[in-house]
């Protein structure tokens, strides 16, 4: 393969590397057993990717390996405000705070997980509310001090939340 062609699909597989990891960031907000049956056959996709076909290009033209510091920053998952928010009339701030707080710990935990688990604990309760709104009043609880939070919290797999000390 000439370096051209090298260089023009090395440029589509990471970008379908890019849009793989925003599939897997998306999966991690559905119920557990599609959860786990879509992560699974994304990471396969994912390392037949990498294993099978970019390492072949990379082997012949290392040049096109991207740097570490030049990949595309996490991209935010929900732009939701709880000022946006309309609970539905059987659900209470109180109730949505009392879940939250319930599966927050000392240890730091990614958002993406407690809204996953938070999720599962609506769903059980049979509460209609979405992983958006679940995120946006974890965002309220860490802006009024209630909760501690790192990163973005917007940006759901690349934050962490924890109880304050």
């Amino acid at each position: 393969m000439k370096r051209e062609q090298a260089d023009r699909i090395n440029d589509h597989l990471l970008d379908a590397w890019e849009a793989i990891h925003k599939a897997r960031m998306a999966v991690a907000g559905l119920a557990k057993a599609e959860r786990v049956k879509f992560d699974n056959l994304l990471h396969e996709v994912v390392s037949d990717l990498q294993d099978k076909v970019l390492l072949q290009i990379w082997e012949q033209y290392p040049d096109l390996i991207p740097p570490e510091n030049d990949r595309t920053p996490p991209e935010i998952c929900s732009e939701l405000t709880w000022n946006d928010v309309n609970l539905p009339s059987s659900v209470g701030e109180g109730q949505l705070d009392e879940i939250i707080l319930s599966l927050l710990r000392s240890q730091w935990q990614k958002v993406a997980v407690l809204l996953t688990n938070a999720g599962k604990r609506c769903e059980q309760l049979g509460l209609p509310i979405s992983h958006e709104v679940i995120a946006a009043r974890l965002r309220l609880l860490s802006d009024s001090d209630r909760i501690e939070g790192v990163g973005d919290l917007r940006i759901w797999g690349g934050s962490e939340v924890r109880l304050k000390d």
